[in-house]
C-alpha cells in the first residue's frame, strides 16, 4: 500500500471537505491522468497542425494512424500485461525484487520481436502504396507503444502512479513540441514527432525501474518457466482489451459507418467523436473507484487476510470478512452512484456541448449512449478489480469473453437495425457483463470464509480450529 494508498489515506485523514475534495481530485489525476494527457496530445498537435500540413487530410491519415497503433498494441500485449504482473506481485512477495528489472528486460525483448515481426509483415503486405518511411515509422512507433504498455502496467502493478501521469506530461509534451517542428514535412513528420515523444517516455519509464530495482543480471525468462505462467491471466487480458475496441473496429471495417483514411485504414467519423466524448465522463467514476479500492477496500482485505494467516478467531475472521465484503459492495455502488451524477451531468450540457465543437445536434442520442456505456465500463473495472484482488481469476475470464462476445455481436446488431441503435450493441453488452459480474461476485463472496479457510495451511487450521472450539465451548 505504499503510494497512492498512503496519500490518499493522509488527504482523507483532514476528515473535512477539503481533504475529501483533494483526495479524489488527486485519485482523479492519478487514474485518468495518462490516458487524458495521451488524447489531448494528439487532437492538440492535429488541431494545431491543420493550418500548415498541406493537405489537410494528411493530419486525418495521422490521427487516424495513432489510432490503429494505440489499438492493436495494446491488443497485442494484453497476451502479456496481466501475466506478467502477476508474476512480479509473486517475486515481490518472495521480497525477490532482483529478479524485476532481468526479467521486464525479457519481456521487452519477447514484445519488440514479436510485435516488431507482426508490425513488419502488416505494413509489406497491407500498405504497399504508403512510402518506406510512413511504412517504418509505424513499425517503430508499434514496438515502442508495446514497450510502453508493458512498462506502464508494470509500474500500476507497483502502484507508481505519480510516476506515471508525471513520465506520460514529459513524453507528450516533447511528442506535441516535435510534432510542431516537423509538421512542414507533413505526415513522416508528425509520426516522427509522434515515436521522438514515446521513445522518451520509454526511457523515463525504464530509468525508473532500473532506479528501484536494480540487479546484477540483464536478462532473464524466468516468467515463462513452468508454474509461473498463468494461462487464464494470458487471455484474461487479451479478452478485456480486445472486447473494449470491438465495437470501435466494427463500426470502421462495415462500410456503411466508415470511409477509407490510407491504405486499409478506416475510420467512423459517426461513432468516434462521440464515444471519445464519452470517455472524458469517466474521471469522476475512476476517482472514485481509485479511492474506494485503494483505501477502505484494501484496508479491510489485509485485516481479513491477515487474520487468516495468523490463525485469528473464528469471530475476528468473521468480523474482517464481513467488513471486506461490505466494503466491496458499497465501493461498487458509489462507483455506480457517482458516474450516474456525471452521466446526468452530459445529459443536461450535451446539446451545448455539441454547439461549442460544431457538431450537429444529430449526434445527441448517440453521445448519450455512449455516456452511459463508458460509465458502465467503470463499473466492470471496479467489478474485475475485487475479482483479481480475491485471486478468482475464473470469473474474470468468463466475463471478459462474454464481453467480447456479446460486444461483437450486439454492436454488428445494432449498426444492421439502423443508426438510431448505433451505440447500443456497446452499452448492451457492458450492462449485461456487468449483471453477470454481480451475480458472481456475490457468490463469491458469500462463500469467501469457507473457501479461504479451506485453502490456509494445516497449521493455520489447527489455531483457529482450537481457537473455533473454544468460543464454541
Amino acid at each position: 500500500m505504499a503510494g497512492i494508498g498512503f496519500e490518499l489515506r493522509k488527504l482523507l485523514r483532514h476528515d473535512n471537505y477539503l481533504g475529501l475534495l483533494q483526495a479524489y481530485a488527486y485519485a482523479g489525476l492519478i487514474s485518468s491522468g495518462p490516458w487524458i494527457l495521451s488524447i489531448l496530445g494528439v487532437l492538440l498537435l492535429g488541431v494545431l497542425s491543420l493550418s500548415v500540413v498541406i493537405p489537410k487530410f494528411l493530419v486525418t491519415q495521422f490521427q487516424t494512424s495513432v489510432t490503429y497503433l494505440i489499438s492493436s498494441s495494446l491488443i497485442l500485449t494484453g497476451f502479456l500485461q496481466p501475466g506478467f504482473t502477476r508474476y512480479i506481485s509473486d517475486r515481490l512477495f518472495e521480497q525477490r525484487t532482483d529478479r524485476v528489472l532481468p526479467n521486464l528486460n525479457g519481456l521487452l525483448l519477447l514484445a519488440i520481436c514479436i510485435g516488431g515481426l507482426f508490425a513488419f509483415l502488416i505494413m509489406f503486405f497491407l500498405f504497399p502504396r504508403q512510402g518506406a518511411v510512413y511504412r517504418l515509422l509505424m513499425v517503430a512507433n508499434f514496438v515502442v507503444l508495446s514497450a510502453i504498455w508493458l512498462v506502464t502496467i508494470l509500474l500500476s502493478g507497483l502502484k507508481e502512479y505519480k510516476v506515471i501521469v508525471g513520465i506520460f506530461g514529459l513524453g507528450y509534451t516533447i511528442t506535441l513540441c516535435a510534432g510542431l517542428l516537423l509538421r512542414p514535412f507533413g505526415l513522416d513528420g508528425l509520426m516522427t514527432g509522434f515515436f521522438i515523444g514515446h521513445f522518451v517516455l520509454l526511457a523515463g519509464m525504464l530509468v525508473v525501474v532500473v532506479r528501484n530495482y536494480p540487479s546484477d543480471r540483464f536478462i532473464e525468462f524466468d516468467f515463462l518457466g513452468r508454474g509461473r505462467i498463468y494461462p487464464s491471466l494470458i487471455w484474461i487480458g487479451f479478452f478485456y482489451n480486445l472486447g473494449i475496441w470491438a465495437d470501435k473496429y466494427i463500426f470502421w471495417f462495415l462500410p456503411e459507418t466508415s470511409q477509407p483514411i490510407i491504405g486499409p485504414l478506416r475510420a467512423s467519423l459517426i461513432y468516434d467523436l462521440p464515444i471519445f466524448l464519452a470517455y472524458l465522463s469517466i474521471i469522476p467514476g475512476m476517482a472514485v473507484f481509485l479511492v474506494r479500492m485503494e483505501t477502505d477496500f484494501v484496508e479491510h482485505y489485509d485485516k481479513f487476510y491477515d487474520a487468516v494467516r495468523e490463525g485469528g478467531s473464528l469471530s475476528l475472521i468473521r468480523d474482517t470478512r464481513n467488513q471486506m465484503v461490505r466494503t466491496a459492495r458499497q465501493g461498487i455502488f458509489d462507483i455506480i452512484k457517482i458516474q450516474s451524477l456525471a452521466t446526468l451531468a452530459v445529459f443536461v450540457a450535451g446539446p451545448a456541448l455539441l454547439e461549442l465543437l460544431h457538431m450537429s445536434g444529430l449526434y445527441l442520442p448517440l453521445l448519450y449512449v455512449d455516456v452511459v456505456a463508458a460509465g458502465l465500463q467503470v463499473v466492470l473495472l471496479g467489478l474485475l478489480n475485487v475479482f483479481f484482488y480475491l485471486d478468482k481469476r475464473k470469473p474474470v475470464l468468463l466475463l471478459t469473453a462474454t464481453f467480447v462476445l456479446l460486444n461483437i455481436v450486439l454492436s454488428w446488431l445494432g449498426i444492421r437495425l439502423g443508426p438510431y441503435f448505433f451505440g447500443y450493441g456497446f452499452a448492451l453488452a457492458l450492462l449485461l457483463t456487468n449483471a453477470l459480474g454481480m451475480l458472481l461476485l456475490d457468490r463469491d463472496l458469500d462463500r469467501l470464509e469457507y473457501e479461504t479457510f479451506m485453502l490456509q495451511p494445516s497449521g493455520a487450521k489447527d489455531i483457529t480450529r482450537s481457537e473455533t472450539n473454544g468460543e464454541s465451548a
